[in-house]
């Protein structure tokens, strides 16, 4: 059987329940066909509601229907079995330990691919469609895959959380609005996200500005740093050029001013070096907590918006206001006690001349 043939008897012979293909098939009345137990098992589920629907259409039965079994059909399916027709997905599209698996799949589970907050159910692909062309659904709002539905529910109410206290900064249900909170300041969860939204983009505008202003303090520490090896560069052969010209008599000087001029010059350098290895750090922390900002920001559920904005932990204090740059007078006075004494033993020399 083709390619196209295969998939095309796929979609109309397999359950969209379990996705496999019908076993003891039914009809139900709307003309959607399941598995005699995965569709008895979904009734089975809403009975305490007396809900009794099609899962594809949603079209409400009352009383609840008996289903018999299509005999036409399950000899149909029977003959496409022979035929070699395999309905399982791939492994891959499985839900493992470490996926959002699908509320509504029987048996071995798919994985999901958004969950509704309306819902509060998790949809693979194939039990997702009901969202896409189903009306009523298209007003739900679908995100990506999440575990933690149920803390969309509240635990006195058992109704989503779709109100917010400011007084006692929670969410609540809207009895819980008009019952134990009634005389607190409430707003809607999606007004409140909207406030806090407001505020986290005024913190990141401070992170990335400070991140901004130490870079700069940086580049400015950067730069004392190649002014003081220059400076101290050039004193060193300075000091070598007079030195030389004393000969023997101050060779042992020489040596020891230029050691005095390198540890000078490594005291600096390691001090500047270590202001901007502090600055580097902050730097890198700062955009840690902008990464985190950014991902609590787009995250698409208000209750876990709202859930995770009381932790964030608030902005240390910068330092980079802190940096000053020294001035490099202790190298030029190196140089100019050199250049003295030079004239000074130059004059002594004179002196003795015969």
């Amino acid at each position: 059987m083709a390619q196209p043939e295969n998939q095309l008897y796929r979609e109309r012979f397999c359950c969209s329940i379990c996705l496999e293909l019908l076993k003891d098939p039914v009809t139900t009345v709307c003309g959607h066909s399941y598995c005699l137990r995965c569709i008895n098992t979904h009734w089975d589920n809403g009975e305490e509601r007396g809900n009794y629907s099609c899962p594809q259409c949603r079209q409400t039965f009352t009383p609840r229907p008996v289903l018999l079994k299509s005999t036409v059909l399950a000899d149909l399916v029977e003959e496409l079995k022979k035929t070699g027709l395999q309905a399982a997905p791939a492994d891959h599209c499985y839900a493992g330990p470490e996926d959002v698996a699908c509320d509504f799949c029987t048996g071995r589970k798919l994985k999901a691919l958004k969950s509704c907050l309306v819902c509060l159910v998790s949809y693979c692909e194939k039990h997702l469609q009901p969202h896409f062309q189903s009306a009523p659904f298209k007003k739900h709002k679908l995100v990506e895959p999440s575990e933690k539905l149920q803390e969309n529910i509240c635990s006195r109410h058992d109704e989503v959380m779709k109100m917010f206290c400011r007084t006692d900064q929670q969410c609540i249900c809207y009895l819980c609005s008009v019952d134990e909170h009634k005389d607190h300041d409430t707003v809607t969860a999606a007004a409140e996200r909207t406030e806090r939204q407001r505020e986290l983009g005024l913190r990141r505008q401070t992170i990335q500005q400070r991140v901004q202003d130490t870079e700069k303090d940086v580049k400015l520490l950067q730069q004392e740093e190649k002014a003081i090896n220059g400076s101290a560069d050039k004193v060193v052969k300075d000091s070598e050029k007079i030195f030389t010209e004393l000969i023997r008599l101050l060779e042992k000087r020489s040596s020891d001013v230029k050691k005095q001029i390198r540890y000078q010059q490594q005291t600096e350098v390691r001090r500047v070096r270590e202001l901007q290895e502090r600055l580097e750090q902050e730097i890198t922390e700062l955009k840690r907590k902008d990464r985190e900002l950014k991902q609590l920001s787009d995250t698409e559920d208000h209750n876990q918006f709202l859930h995770k904005y009381p932790s964030l932990s608030p902005l240390s204090e910068s330092t980079h206001s802190s940096i000053r740059i020294r001035p490099l007078r202790n190298f030029e006075d190196v140089t100019a006690a050199v250049s003295k004494v030079r004239g000074q033993l130059q004059d002594i020399l004179k002196s003795l001349t015969p």
